[in-house]
């Protein structure tokens, strides 16, 4: 993914050499060498650049690792400049069916990523790059002393989450299900980032959000484990879209994001590697 050009050197190397072959033979071996070696060196082809603009649509819950990811990205390849629009996985996949010029779509969840497939708007199979696990958010202490999904319940907590159509939304009712609870949320907020942003503010008590949300919030917030009998496991797949306007760039950040610095980048931030 770097921006140089290997393949010039070894093409520079081949020529050289068989220019020394050549001036080291008086006879015609020498000459056919010379030949040889330069139609071989002619044939390796030169490392493409990633350049141009790559716009990437990705999950709110996505943008501090995509950040940095976008950053390395960048600097290893000059001449590209990633833009990002980071919001709920089902407000970006219908922005993109509506038309939004998109080179990128990174989903929290396989449901929106469908979306876009069903409507042919992406170019391939998509990638699951990441998972991420859900967490309880609340200010830090814990002053509330929540100790478990169950007390999510509690009529008197100050509790807000995604809307159900959003995936951190649709993962926590799904949490509540598998905890055999009711909890009546007094707001659904539009993504992960403004339910981390109420809790933080002290205008919720507490939030279902994704384990890498707690980490990024830092000293502003304390999370709540919740059992692996209980909690759910979100997948995030990836896709270059269809009328991408820089196909080639999205194939390349794609590829960035699922190699071992951007794998790095994600593990460095809370998220999980793709399941078997």
């Amino acid at each position: 993914m770097r921006a140089f050009r290997p393949t010039v050197f070894v093409a520079t190397a081949a020529l050289l050499a068989a220019g020394v072959a050549a001036c080291g033979s008086d006879d015609d071996g020498g000459s056919d060498a010379t030949v040889a070696a330069t139609a071989a060196a002619a044939s390796v082809p030169t490392a493409p650049l990633v350049e141009g603009d790559i716009t990437v649509f990705a999950a709110a819950s996505l943008t501090s690792a995509f950040e940095e990811i976008g950053e390395a990205f960048e600097a290893a390849n000059p001449e590209a400049d990633v833009t990002f629009n980071f919001a709920s996985s089902s407000d970006l996949v219908t922005q993109i069916n509506e038309g939004a010029p998109a080179d990128v779509f990174a989903s929290a969840d396989a449901n929106n990523m469908t979306k876009l497939t069903d409507a042919g708007g992406a170019a391939g199979a998509p990638i699951v790059f990441a998972t991420n696990v859900a967490e309880i958010i609340v200010a830090p202490g814990n002053p509330t002393s929540i100790a478990e999904v169950a007390d999510l319940s509690d009529p008197d907590l100050i509790v807000v989450q995604c809307a159900p159509e959003v995936p951190c939304g649709a993962y926590a009712e799904q949490i509540y299900a598998n905890a055999g609870i009711t909890v009546t949320p007094k707001s659904l907020e539009e993504n992960v980032k403004a339910v981390v942003a109420k809790v933080t503010l002290g205008e919720a008590d507490a939030g279902i959000v994704y384990a890498t949300d707690v980490i990024a919030a830092g000293d502003e917030a304390s999370g709540v484990k919740i059992p692996t009998d209980v909690n759910v496991v979100a997948e995030y797949p990836i896709a270059a879209t269809a009328e991408a306007p820089n196909p080639g760039g999205a194939a390349q950040f794609i590829e960035f994001v699922m190699s071992p610095e951007g794998q790095q980048i994600l593990s460095a931030r809370g998220f999980l590697p793709p399941a078997n």
